[in-house]
């Protein structure tokens, strides 16, 4: 791209004090340098929000929000991170997960197609402890609206929008909350690409949804 824009990535966390370190540095060691991280703890009561301030205070680019108390639903710290995001492309990760290095830098030359307004990436699915074993979830390279609703095969921890070309998008408070938010976007006509690279590990806890 011409220039380097600015990526908004939103983070929300509860009682993630295990997990949080790992996703926020693997956002820090990003190759694409440009982006600011905008971590919102939901009310935890463990030390997420210590641990995540602790490492906002060694880089101007995190700043990290706390709702005094829980809400319960991703959805609401996700739309308050897309409120107060600066940057021009939007993206999320939640606080169990984490990116390769160069998910980032993959991703952004995409958006040079007009017709795209989201790119997305593989993934592999990790273990508690973060262990590769080969779990890869490979993707279509691209999809419309019409090809999604057929199901949702945009992983949430890798996809990423232009709000320069559909606006910042609100999430629903409902189940499945990201499937609706990347069909609200490619009904306006848009593609989605997918790099067809790994480019993030999402953490399969054993107490966790997927699990």
């Amino acid at each position: 791209m011409a220039k380097s824009p600015l990526v908004s990535v939103i983070m929300p966390a509860y009682n993630a004090e295990k997990f949080i370190q790992t996703a926020i540095e693997s956002v820090c060691t990003q190759t694409f340098k440009d982006w600011e991280l905008i971590v919102v703890d939901d009310g935890s009561i463990d030390r997420t929000f210590e641990i995540a301030q602790q490492i906002a205070n060694r880089d101007h680019r995190i700043v990290v929000y706390k709702n005094p108390h829980s809400i319960g639903l991703p959805s609401a710290p996700r739309n308050y991170g897309v409120r107060v995001a600066k940057g021009r492309f939007i993206t999320f990760l939640d606080c169990d997960d984490f990116w390769l290095p160069n998910k980032l830098e993959d991703q952004l030359p995409f958006f040079d197609f007009e017709d795209t307004a989201i790119v997305f990436s593989n993934y592999e699915k990790v273990d508690d402890s973060g262990t590769f074993r080969g779990r890869l979830v490979i993707a279509p390279k691209l999809t419309t609206y019409r090809s999604l609703l057929l199901g949702n095969i945009i992983g949430n921890l890798t996809g990423i929008y232009d709000s320069q070309k559909v606006g910042k998008v609100t999430i629903m408070d409902i189940h499945h909350e990201d499937y609706v938010m990347w069909l609200s976007i490619l009904k306006k006509g848009f593609v989605a690409r997918n790099t067809n690279t790994v480019a993030a590990a999402y953490r399969i806890s054993e107490n966790s949804v997927t699990a």
